[in-house]
């Protein structure tokens, strides 16, 4: 996990120091390209085999919402600072515990529904709207966010169906298509360093996703979220250092509200499935 929050906010950091001077679609659509290329080996065998019609429409339906992600973020990337993008970011999660209620039928009981309520007012703190003007970067992360908890809680669904790092191929050949009619219509010549940066992105993200499904195979989620909130430490240490932006402590704050929100539901979450797997064991036993 330490590895992957290193690799995410390399990409940040990237993404940032680019300035928009590639527009957000075309970074994007460039930036799966090397995408596809790591993720072939998966993804031809994949193609060959074929998927159900059922599938083929959860896997477009998350290429488009993942479209719609991937713009919003790299525009808020050109706009906002690296810690503002990643405590918003954090959002995510929260978008998924609340959209697998909302579409799946999970239960959200009190304590889970008061942590939500907690991350909610993270989020608040680090956006202060009415105390300050929020630029449309912080408007378009938010966005992001919605829409990226939107494709997790489709990929949940394609999981039942098809293997995990072929959802994960055939998201970046969906979201490439997607992004590839938009990316033509406000396309601008890029140059070789900056297609060199993208390439690094497409490197760091895909690198970052293996570290922390590697995470999750040999530690419990309870252990390796709270790890996630040294992510906002280093993109603010980046941001200052590197891009001299200002250290905002309301950021901080809102974002290790979220965060800990977030490890709160993880751990209860976790104590619920000990406890029916305890229940299960206890009436086999009888």
């Amino acid at each position: 996990m330490l590895v992957t929050g290193f690799c995410f906010v390399a990409v940040n950091g990237i993404v940032r120091g680019l300035e928009g001077a590639v527009p957000a679609p075309q970074a994007a659509f460039i930036r799966f390209l090397f995408g596809l290329v790591f993720l072939a080996p998966l993804l031809v065998p994949a193609l060959r085999t074929g998927f159900s019609p059922h599938v083929w429409r959860l896997l477009t339906l998350r290429g488009a919402l993942h479209v719609v992600a991937v713009i919003a973020w790299f525009y808020a990337m050109s706009r906002i600072t690296v810690a503002e993008v990643t405590a918003i970011g954090f959002l995510n999660p929260i978008v998924v515990t609340i959209g697998a209620a909302l579409f799946m039928g999970e239960r959200l009981a009190a304590r889970r529904i008061a942590a939500v309520g907690v991350a909610v007012v993270g989020a608040l703190i680090v956006l202060r709207p009415g105390l300050r003007e929020l630029d449309p970067g912080h408007l378009s992360q938010v966005l992001a966010s919605l829409a990226f908890g939107g494709s997790y809680l489709v990929a949940k669904r394609i999981t039942q169906h098809v293997a995990p790092a072929v959802v994960v191929a055939m998201m970046s050949l969906t979201v490439s298509i997607g992004l590839a009619p938009i990316a033509w219509a406000v396309w601008v010549p890029p140059t070789w360093g900056q297609v060199a940066w993208l390439g690094l992105v497409a490197a760091f993200g895909t690198a970052g996703h293996y570290a922390m499904t590697r995470a999750f195979a040999v530690a419990p989620m309870t252990v390796t979220q709270p790890v996630t909130f040294l992510q906002l430490i280093w993109a603010s240490l980046v941001g200052v250092f590197i891009f001299h932006e200002p250290l905002d402590g309301w950021v901080i704050l809102g974002g290790g509200l979220m965060i800990g929100a977030i490890c709160y539901i993880t751990w209860r979450e976790a104590q619920l499935r000990a406890r029916a797997r305890t229940t299960v064991a206890a009436t086999a036993a009888e």
